[in-house]
């Protein structure tokens, strides 16, 4: 009998939508026209979804009457809101291409995200939490503050023409926000519809940055198809309807919030439910329980956080029943408490990552318990995935190998960066993930480790490279290679190991606030070594392994 191999394929009943976001918004809010869309309670939003698809108009429209078209990039650099929403579907009817923009990046990573893919137009928060985003724009490009709003010209961004802030405040050489929403004219109106009738599915409708593990991020081209579908059986596997009520507390700015959460809720006429800016414990509880949720999303850390908050059992949680939690492995314990104390007992577990849109495994609702806290579940629909050796062969059942995933969900490539998109997805238009897993003969899988050396600190993923680049520029380092070290809340923090220039000097702190303001708080190494040299191999190839090791003991944290 021969073996059977690492080889699965979602074969499914329901057929791909072969329809673009804008029209297909269009249609669910006819058939859910007085059911509450977008429910966002600090900003006193309860949206229907027929009032959601008439601002998408107006917005898409405003974005139009611009001067942008088709294909455009639109820049969105905002914390969790009501705007982002629209942003997100008014780019898609009006056929814009939207760029997700980390609300913790500073000011080069700023730069190079809007230099990268030529962003025409940027839509942006005044600021959230410590960070002065107005400052930030202004430092990156100074001719705004003389300029006339829409007519921007900036020699180190010449692309970008307009800058539109978020709230009521008036900011020189700026577009407020709700100056776009402005009734359409019959002429703008018909534009619009002549555009959405053009548009098709494979053409982009987002660019989300993920790090690189050679330095700076690249932007992984996600196109209608891929994300109105994942979105769709994202959905599906949670058994979502249009009485589902899903409390969205991770960022709109990832696949998790914009897929998982809002296009998971669109594509079943649910309703998506904001409790705040950003993941604040006690709000996604008092939101829960305030807004009857039904669902709730976040990565292990979030759910850990909830139960462990001291006010925890003053809230009614009795309405919930399903989520998603992914964005790094998770604990059994901790699923099991979920599970029991927060009424979630059909969560389930998804795996993906950016460049597939993001969802390519994910547990069902009614999956044993066991298998939801070992595995990530089974194919998704209409998807394919292979397990191979080094040699690229496929591996038997039960043997470890790269994961590859193939269809709908693979991205287009990276933005501009044919090559890095070639080494990404091969010939056969299959994505090389980097992720060792192991598939069962039931078909669950399993990731067991990664083939790069990507940290996972409570959900973000950070690439060693990307940091070490940026920390070579410190004038006293000689080298530099950071790791992953254990971390009993977020699960991994990132240790800097410094080899310094012969005859100077530095600190930990010194280091670190080289990085203040430059690069994302998360991405700051949480420890900083001073070393000699690293283990090498005897080809001269630095062994990360044995190095992660060593500053691990030194540190304390082994065990």
């Amino acid at each position: 009998m021969q073996e059977q191999l690492s080889y699965v394929h979602g074969a499914h009943d329901v057929p791909l939508i072969g329809e673009t976001i804008g029209p297909f918004l269009a249609g669910v809010a006819r058939r859910f026209a007085d059911n509450d869309a977008l429910v966002v309670p600090h900003q006193d939003v309860r949206w229907t979804y027929a009032e959601l698809n008439a601002r998408v108009t107006r917005l898409a429209a405003g974005l139009l009457a611009l001067g942008l078209r088709p294909g455009d990039r639109v820049g969105i650099w905002s914390q969790n809101c009501a705007e982002w929403v629209l942003v997100q579907f008014a780019t898609a009817r009006a056929g814009l291409v939207m760029v997700n923009i980390n609300p913790a990046y500073r000011r080069s990573e700023l730069e190079y995200v809007l230099n990268k893919v030529q962003c025409s137009a940027l839509v942006m928060a005044p600021a959230f939490k410590s960070s002065d985003y107005i400052a930030i724009i202004e430092d990156v490009v100074p001719e705004v503050r003389g300029s006339v709003p829409g007519k921007l010209q900036s020699s180190g961004l010449p692309h970008l023409r307009h800058v539109i802030r978020l709230g009521t405040e008036k900011t020189p050489g700026m577009l407020n926000f709700d100056d776009l929403l402005a009734a359409p004219t019959t002429v703008q109106l018909a534009q619009l519809a002549d555009i959405e009738a053009a548009l098709q599915f494979d053409e982009p409708v987002n660019i989300q940055f993920t790090s690189g593990t050679t330095g700076s991020p690249k932007g992984a081209t996600l196109t209608h198809h891929n994300i109105l579908n994942n979105g769709f059986f994202v959905g599906e596997a949670m058994k979502l309807g249009p009485a589902d009520r899903l409390c969205i507390p991770v960022p709109l700015y990832h696949c998790f919030g914009m897929v998982l959460g809002n296009l998971a809720c669109v594509t079943h006429g649910a309703t998506m439910v904001f409790p705040g800016e950003s993941f604040e414990p006690k709000a996604v509880l008092a939101t829960v329980e305030a807004e009857r949720c039904t669902g709730l999303h976040g990565v292990p850390t979030m759910f850990i956080t909830l139960l462990d908050h001291p006010d925890f059992a003053n809230y009614d949680l009795s309405t919930l029943r399903t989520g998603i939690m992914a964005g790094a492995p998770c604990p059994a314990q901790v699923m099991s408490r979920v599970i029991e104390k927060m009424h979630l007992a059909e969560i389930t577990i998804a795996y993906g990552m950016t460049e597939t849109s993001p969802v390519s495994f994910q547990s069902s609702v009614d999956d044993p318990v066991h298998l939801r806290v070992s595995t990530i579940g089974r194919i998704h629909p209409h998807l394919e995935v292979k397990i191979v050796d080094a040699a690229g062969r496929i591996v038997a059942r039960g043997v470890k190998g790269e994961l590859l995933t193939r269809g709908y969900s693979v991205m287009l490539g990276y933005w501009g960066d044919e090559e890095k998109s070639r080494e990404a997805i091969d010939a056969a238009g299959w994505m090389h993930t980097g992720d060792l897993a192991v598939i069962d003969a039931q078909g669950f899988a399993a990731i067991v480790g990664r083939a790069k050396d990507m940290v996972i600190r409570g959900g973000e993923n950070i690439y060693p490279r990307e940091i070490e680049e940026f920390l070579y520029r410190h004038p006293k380092v000689l080298d530099v290679q950071c790791v992953g070290v254990p971390d009993k809340k977020y699960g991994e923090e990132l240790c800097a190991c410094v080899v310094l220039r012969p005859g100077t000097q530095a600190t930990e702190d010194e280091i670190r606030a080289f990085c203040s303001g430059q690069i994302a708080h998360y991405k700051i190494p949480r420890y900083v070594r001073f070393v000699e040299g690293f283990p090498m191999t005897v080809t001269g190839k630095i062994q990360k392994y044995l190095l992660r090791e060593l500053v691990t003991t030194e540190l304390g944290l082994a065990g």
